[in-house]
């Protein structure tokens, strides 16, 4: 139950095979492991159970793409996608990015009002880090062949917020810069606005993980990697920051007042008078 699997079709109702076609007709139809002399059909469809018996459909096995060395079904990324309120439909390609490497990009017919971040976190709640698209690109709705399915050649560009010089909000603050210049070296870009979004620069999970070495390294904070993709704007990911660092000091403050408490008045007395450090002193 729950659990991404191939879908086959078995019972009377399977046909004989392809037509004049026996090397497909050998590929498709196999024996069935659980009827003596049965066959069943591979669909090549990718499908999980879910509890109310029904069964969801997850793609095509020959769509899988391969991202950074995993493999990725698209459909599992279009189904965390849709699975938004505001988002009607989904579709997930293999997009070369500015370095020459396969990424992940999303296109949603999507309601009015739903920022590009907020969709990006819903589905990094949902999916391994890997598979969060690098680029969402949202539309009215999504173009479609003659039959009625969505049509991935008539799909545009993805849309890669590449900020105009008259558009370059430069950071306000020192801790920002800070940020912004980790920003740049990780991305390799000449500077970093303070509204810029990591994954419109071309970021991905990959290079988040050396985001997140350098912050720990620079402020000594254990950024979750998680953050930059709900805090994927200089801005936003600063505030963190500056969150989980004053998070830090007050829990060292609470630490100290508590061994404070635990001392008896005779080592209080000769705390204040200078003879002894608090307990931890010498660590």
């Amino acid at each position: 139950m729950g659990v991404r699997g191939s879908l086959f079709i078995a019972g009377a109702g399977v046909a004989r095979g392809y037509a004049g076609q026996p090397d497909l007709t050998a590929e498709r139809f196999l024996a069935d492991p659980f009827v003596p002399g049965g066959r069943m059909y591979d669909t090549g469809d990718l499908a999980r159970w879910l509890p109310d018996g029904a069964l969801e459909f997850l793609g095509r096995s020959d769509e899988q793409l391969k991202i950074r060395g995993y493999r990725v079904e698209p459909g599992e990324v279009e189904a965390a996608l849709r699975s938004h309120p505001s988002v009607r439909e989904a579709v997930v390609v293999a997009w070369q990015g500015s370095a020459g490497d396969p990424r992940l990009a999303a296109y949603c017919a999507a309601g009015g009002g739903l920022a590009e971040a907020d969709l990006r976190a819903h589905v990094a709640a949902l999916v391994p880090d890997y598979m969060v698209p690098a680029t969402i690109t949202l539309l009215e709705r999504l173009p479609t062949t003659p039959s009625g399915k969505i049509d991935r050649r008539a799909l545009p560009d993805p849309v890669v917020h590449d900020h105009p010089a008259s558009e370059f909000v430069a950071p306000s603050t020192p801790m920002e810069q800070a940020v912004a210049d980790i920003w740049a070296h990780v991305l390799g870009v000449e500077r970093v606005g303070r509204d810029d979004d990591f994954f419109a620069l071309g970021g991905h999970s990959l290079l988040a993980t050396q985001v997140v070495a350098q912050v720990r390294s620079d402020f000594a904070v254990e950024l979750p990697l998680h953050s930059l993709f709900s805090y994927s704007t200089v801005e936003g990911l600063t505030a963190e920051i500056l969150r989980m660092m004053g998070d830090s000091e007050a829990d060292e403050t609470a630490r100290l007042v508590a061994e404070l408490e635990s001392l008896s008045d005779e080592e209080a007395e000769r705390l204040l008078a200078g003879e002894a450090g608090p307990p931890d002193a010498g660590r």
